[in-house]
């Protein structure tokens, strides 16, 4: 199926840690805001466990890594980082986790919402098994954006506090591995200020030059079923 280009004015980024939008979806990020649209992350947990350091105190790990995060999204041309303190590893499809995406979707208001796919458990391929917090964040933005932040009656608190309705567009689930039935961005133009963000969590990427290397082959990887030289691929869903 054939799909008109995205060219949204504004597109909220939802992801459990920092850098995982950066690692996914960087170069798709920066090219939606080279053509002019407010671009914003929303990283639900605090980032506070993902360290082999064993003199690492969690508190000074969420704060390294979320200023990493704002380096890497001035890099990219974000406009805005908001972060939320749920706990590292911990995290779930709550009620309380959904309201909290919701208020951010209304404030925002995004034409596109690009986010992790729930389904996704495992990728034999790539030799990993999907963080649950991945699968918890993606779930909950799913029904965050449908139908919770478009309905008046979801969360009456909300509206009373002037959080108006918001109809997201698009949903852009991040692949964890290039599919030809996938939907994809060219990142041609965007791939190396996406590696310099990559850079910029220095505390996740001890092996750089390595992982650069890796999502180079893996852009240039997506792209082939689309004539693309370098893609980020997605499932893509135009809501009615």
């Amino acid at each position: 199926m054939n799909q008109p280009a995205l060219t949204p004015k504004v597109v909220l980024g939802i992801a459990a840690h920092p850098d995982d939008m950066d690692f996914y979806a960087g170069g798709t990020m920066a090219a939606f805001a080279k053509q002019g649209a407010d671009v914003y992350y929303l990283i639900l947990t605090d980032g506070g466990k993902g360290t082999e350091d064993r003199t690492m105190i969690s508190g000074a790990l969420r704060d390294t890594r979320q200023e990493e995060q704002r380096t890497a999204g001035k890099l990219l041309g974000l406009k805005d980082v908001f972060f939320f303190d749920y706990p590292d590893g911990t995290l779930e499809n709550t009620h309380t986790v959904k309201r909290d995406i919701v208020k951010v979707i209304r404030q925002v208001k995004p034409d596109v919402v690009v986010t992790l796919d729930p389904s996704v458990l495992y990728s034999a391929e790539q030799h990993l098994i999907n963080h649950p917090d991945h699968r918890a964040a993606g779930q909950a933005a799913l029904d965050a954006v449908y139908p919770l932040a478009r309905d008046h009656m979801s969360f009456p608190e909300l509206l009373a506090d002037g959080y108006e309705p918001h109809k997201t567009k698009t949903v852009l689930l991040i692949r964890l591995t290039p599919e030809d039935t996938a939907f994809a961005i060219d990142i041609t133009s965007t791939l190396e200020v996406k590696l310099q963000a990559i850079a910029a969590h220095a505390s996740q990427f001890d092996d750089l030059e390595d992982t650069k290397s890796l999502l180079r082959a893996y852009a240039a990887e997506a792209g082939k079923p689309h004539d693309l030289a370098l893609a980020e691929p997605f499932v893509r869903i135009d809501i009615a």
